[in-house]
C-alpha cells in the first residue's frame, strides 16, 4: 500500500540529443532529472542504444549516467518487428521512417505507458498517433500515449 506505480516511459534517441539542443534542452534535461528522481522508469531499447552508438560522447554519457534501478533495457523482438511491418504496410509512416515505426512498435509490445520524442514529423503528430493507435487496435495492443518531453515533465507554476 502507498506505493505509487511509476510510469514506464520510452524515450527515443531525440530526447537524449535534445539535452544539447537549445530549442529542446530545458525540457529534455528536466525529463532526465525526473527519471533520476524516480518519477519515471526509463525504458531503453536496443534500438536506442544502437542509435546512440554514433552520437557524440556527451549524448551517450547521458544514458550511462542513469542507474539500473531507474531504467529498464528491452530487446527488439520478432513481435516488435512484426508490428513495425504492420505500421509500414498500413502507411502510417514511409519506409524511410522504419526506425521511427520500430521505436513505437517496441514501446507498444513492451507495454510502456508513454513514449516521449521530439520527432514531430513521424511520431508526435496527431495523424501518425492515430495511425499507430489504429494498427495497434487491429492487432489487439494497448497503445502507449505519445508526447513530447515538455508535455510530461512537472511544470513549475
Amino acid at each position: 500500500m502507498g506505493n505509487v506505480k511509476r510510469l514506464r516511459v520510452y524515450a527515443d534517441t531525440s530526447v537524449f540529443g535534445g539535452c544539447f539542443d537549445s530549442e529542446f534542452e530545458k525540457a529534455s534535461v528536466e525529463f532526465f532529472r525526473e527519471v533520476r528522481d524516480g518519477r519515471f522508469v526509463l525504458i531503453v531499447s536496443d534500438l536506442t542504444v544502437q542509435e546512440l552508438a554514433d552520437a557524440p560522447d556527451k549524448v551517450r554519457e547521458l544514458l550511462y549516467g542513469i542507474s539500473t534501478d531507474q531504467a529498464e533495457r528491452v530487446a527488439v523482438t520478432d513481435e516488435c518487428r512484426t508490428l513495425q511491418r504492420a505500421y509500414l504496410e498500413a502507411g502510417v509512416v514511409g519506409r524511410s521512417s522504419a526506425a521511427d515505426a520500430l521505436h513505437i512498435a517496441i514501446a507498444t509490445v513492451m507495454e510502456v505507458d508513454i513514449v516521449v520524442s521530439w520527432n514531430f514529423k513521424h511520431i508526435v503528430h496527431f495523424a501518425k498517433i492515430a495511425g499507430f493507435e489504429g494498427v495497434n487496435t487491429l492487432n489487439n495492443y494497448r497503445s502507449p500515449r505519445i508526447h513530447s518531453p515538455k508535455e510530461v515533465i512537472a511544470l513549475e507554476e
